[in-house]
């Protein structure tokens, strides 16, 4: 499709609409003279665009606007100036953009531009290439899992195509297929979901290109294409414009990519994928265009959309509210896909997630190689982000630079986060054994529950001696959120569980904090432990986003809610957190086990993680978690006995989860 520049057969007039305002969206501005001190990766699509255009439509406008932006371009003596020129993501897009225009209207130049683009493709190819060879087991050379390996070696794969540089596009194609083994089957993202949608693109044209110039059809490959529009949708936010930020984002709004959803729409014949393209191309656009902070943004995907959408795929849109992607060990559950809907994610595993941490380990110890690049990764296993009523309720930090457990709904040990933190590649050099993980999950699309338990004592200093620190979240068929935090350790310790928002949290008389954001509400109850003393802080988390834009800043505020508990060797902490005016959750009488009841809502929860012994009365169970609601059959975590009123529902020798009767 690319090198062709052919789309699927079909009607797609809004998609050459797009294409011919995109194309045209430049024309008012005077193409630089000498290489700003910003990146310019922006320089390729303002090529590539009104190249297409020009293809589509005849019109000689479009042709002279590829023309000027191709000029100044390849004029530029190095593509990249504050951070690696000739070597890094400037030089990947322009790279690949500027070869599309070359293929697309090269016969349409005057000579002497066509020899000049031709002539600077060369060079800048084999500077990418030579760099590439020369740093072979360092940085985006071998970063498998990292947006700038995928966009530099597109880049390097595209003109190579083009150039018939074989050396190039077979180095690039076994980088690919070496990158689609590694990335985890079941389409998680450990950079999140900024990165996804700025570096996920690149494998698809690499893809794209790789079937249309050798023949080579690798879309099923390890699974990862197969299965990351799951993961992408399952961090949207309810009504849809926003993402869920787990990871380095910029903000809130730059996560769509409608040219990489029609093309997974297409090749996987997803139609939730098509609604998804269909919205972010239409309704969505402007808005993510206007206030997404990553350049060069969504408007230039306009040669994507026109080439990879397909109208005979239908559209539908999502109906499944649960989701676990085990690779991260994350959990994502939500009441539904309207506005006003209440969404929770939950993530814990290691560093870049369980793949990755183990083949980079492994890649370490057979080649000395360092091929897990962790600058967007963040220490935040066992956190969670709470949106509910269109609003962000309990907040992650976004982008860092010096990155903190702090700066995340997580807890501190003697005031302190996790092990070696406060840099930017939070998880180098750290022992192996230094692992978050997920376990005891229970996703359940029938009733609607959700739970699962992180294990994070590992990623704590060893002096502070913690033994355990579990969290186990809940989350109700109805929105409403339980979460139990278990720690053990050596010697008494001061427990400090925290609670990031955007504005304040407001004391309330019986003891409660009400989250507010907007007309959107949460009340906070705190049920355990009774003696904590609380506070409420300000954060501010700064960061530079670009090293190609070194005196770019961006500086997110934090409201931090802390409750510290006093010195133990044992911390619990027992908490509800109820969304929209819903009334508050009771503690329930527990002679073994802990638990929380919803009247209004019929639900209660009970859970022993660590002891899976329940005990209240009418409730006898062994078992980690039992979740009831009104008029349904209870579920259960690693339950081995259930017994309800007298009644014994469940004897079994295996741990069993899931609903019983």
């Amino acid at each position: 499709m690319l090198l062709s520049a052919a789309p699927p057969s079909g009607p797609r007039p809004a998609k050459e609409v797009r294409l011919r305002e995109e194309a045209a969206r430049h024309r008012d501005l005077t193409p630089p003279r000498t290489h700003p001190s910003a990146s310019i990766t922006w320089l390729g699509p303002a090529a590539s665009n009104p190249a297409l255009a020009y293809r589509v439509t005849g019109d000689r406008a479009h042709l002279d606007e590829s023309r000027r932006w191709i000029e100044a371009a390849v004029r530029l003596p190095h593509w990249g100036r504050a951070h690696m020129p000739d070597h890094d993501l400037d030089a990947g897009w322009l790279l690949h953009h500027l070869s599309l225009a070359h293929r697309w209207v090269g016969d349409e130049l005057p000579d002497g531009v066509r020899a000049l683009l031709r002539y600077k493709l060369l060079l800048q190819g084999r500077r990418m290439h030579e760099f590439a060879v020369a740093s072979e087991g360092r940085w985006w050379s071998s970063s498998y899992w990292q947006n700038h390996n995928w966009i530099c070696y597109a880049g390097l794969a595209t003109a190579g195509y083009v150039l018939g540089k074989e050396e190039w596009t077979e180095r690039a194609r076994d980088n690919l297929g070496t990158v689609l083994d590694l990335m985890p089957a079941d389409g998680s993202h450990a950079e999140g979901v900024v990165y996804w949608r700025y570096g996920v693109p690149f494998l698809a044209i690499h893809l794209d290109l790789l079937k249309e110039a050798e023949g080579v059809d690798w879309w099923e490959r390890g699974g990862f294409l197969t299965n990351t529009f799951r993961y992408r949708l399952h961090q949207t936010a309810p009504g849809f414009a926003f993402n869920v930020d787990h990871g380095d984002c910029h903000d809130r709004r730059s996560g769509h990519s409608a040219g990489l959803y029609y093309r997974l729409a297409a090749q996987y014949g997803i139609a939730e994928a098509q609604w998804m393209g269909d919205l972010a191309s239409g309704e969505l656009l402007w808005q993510e265009a206007a206030e997404s902070g990553v350049r060069p943004g969504i408007l230039p995907e306009a040669y994507l959309e026109y080439l990879w959408y397909d109208p005979s795929v239908p559209a539908a849109r999502p109906t499944e509210t649960r989701a676990y992607f085990p690779d991260l060990g994350l959990l994502a559950a939500r009441t539904g896909w309207d506005d006003d809907a209440t969404l929770v994610s939950f993530k814990a595993s290691p560093g870049g997630g369980h793949t990755a941490w183990e083949t980079s380990a492994r890649h370490r110890a057979e080649l000395g190689w360092e091929t897990l690049n962790q600058g967007h990764h963040h220490p935040d296993s066992g956190s969670f982000v709470l949106i509910s009523q269109g609003a962000f309720l309990a907040v992650d930090e976004g982008y860092s630079n010096r990155k903190r457990a702090a700066h995340h709904n997580l807890l501190l040990v003697d005031g302190q986060g996790y092990a070696d933190e406060g840099r930017y590649h939070v998880y180098q050099d750290i022992p192996y054994e230094r692992q978050a993980r997920q376990r005891d999950v229970l996703v359940d699309t029938e009733a609607g529950w959700a739970h699962a338990t992180a294990e994070i004592a590992a990623m704590y200093d060893p002096a502070l001696g913690v033994r355990r620190l579990d969290r186990t979240l809940v989350f109700t068929p109805s929105g409403r959120l339980v979460l139990l935090d278990l720690a053990e350790a050596e010697a008494e310790r001061e427990w400090t569980f925290l609670l990031q928002t955007d504005r304040p949290t407001e004391p309330r008389p019986d003891g409660g904090r009400l989250i507010r954001s907007g007309a959107a509400t949460a009340l906070v109850q705190r049920f355990a432990p009774h003696d904590a003393s609380v506070t409420c802080e300000v954060t501010e988390v700064e960061a530079n986003p670009t090293s190609s834009t070194p005196d770019l800043r961006l500086t997110r505020t934090l409201h931090t809610l802390r409750s510290t508990a006093p010195r133990s060797s044992d911390g619990l902490f027992l908490t509800a957190i109820t969304p929209g005016g819903a009334s508050a959750g009771e503690r329930i009488a527990c002679p073994e086990g802990h638990g929380v009841t919803f009247t209004e809502a019929g639900e209660s929860v009970l859970l022993s993680p660590v002891a899976r012994r329940i005990r209240t009365s009418g409730v006898s169970a062994d078992a980690a978690a039992l979740l009831t609601s009104a008029d349904a059959a209870p579920y259960v975590v690693r339950c081995t006995r259930l017994e309800l009123d007298g009644h014994v529902l469940l004897d079994v020798t295996e741990p069993y989860t899931g609903k019983v009767g």
